[in-house]
């Protein structure tokens, strides 16, 4: 057991998604996993172990933002021994040609978080994703047909900007979507040598004004998961 899971070790496998939300937690588990088992609801954040098609897997809900996820991750990785970190999250879109519900992997994640600044003293790391469960990931889009997106994203600490035309400037500069948690997944997964990717829906456009329901970004975006469970060896 360690400060914020329950589990005894070897309970959660050693590829886990990550959804923010711990409903969609519980969603991916009874919806893709075999014979899934409950082994945390500490603080309501759901995690599941199961199998999907034979091989095991875990799902675990992180909360919303860095610090949540990284608490998640550190623990997983420190006191689980889990080596695959795969984010499954929603973004928003910053570019005219990312629609709602397109999906979008991130090959480096871009921040306004200090969370590097005390590790890189006026120096910017550049958290990227890990190149293996990339291809994977990408791989099975193409055989499938399955258009994605990929390149950089925003994992940013604020979600109501005092200006809503703050985007603007990352879109221009070619990042593809906002998000909460891929450059805190990113860098302690370098930190670790273990491997993590981030793989996200499109669940509201910056650039359109279109948004999706919660209940929709909780139970929905199957093609996100399949691809995420695809990379599984």
């Amino acid at each position: 057991m360690s400060t914020h899971i329950e589990a005894a070790f070897g309970d959660i496998a050693e590829t886990v998604l990550l959804p923010g939300d711990p409903m969609r937690a519980k969603w991916i588990a009874e919806t893709f996993l075999e014979d899934p088992s409950l082994y945390n609801d500490v603080r309501g954040m759901l995690g599941y172990t199961g199998h999907y098609k034979g091989k095991r897997v875990s799902v675990q809900g992180t909360g919303m933002g860095i610090p949540s996820c990284l608490i998640y991750c550190h623990e997983l990785i420190n006191d689980y021994g889990v080596k695959n970190l795969i984010r499954v999250g929603s973004a928003g879109s910053y570019q005219e040609g990312i629609k709602i519900r397109d999906i979008v992997i991130a090959m480096a994640a871009s921040s306004n978080s200090g969370i590097n600044n005390s590790r890189f003293i006026n120096a910017d790391y550049a958290p990227t994703a890990n190149f293996e469960l990339f291809m994977k990931a990408a791989e099975y889009a193409k055989n499938h047909s399955i258009n994605i997106k990929a390149g950089n994203v925003l994992s940013s600490d604020v979600f109501y900007q005092d200006d809503i035309n703050a985007f603007k400037k990352w879109a221009e500069f070619g990042v593809l979507c906002v998000e909460m948690e891929t450059a805190g997944l990113y860098t302690i997964a370098a930190k670790h040598n273990v491997k993590a990717l981030s793989i996200l829906t499109i669940s509201d456009s910056l650039v359109t004004d279109q948004h999706t329901s919660a209940n929709e970004r909780a139970s929905t975006f199957n093609t996100m998961i399949e691809i995420a469970l695809s990379t599984l060896n």
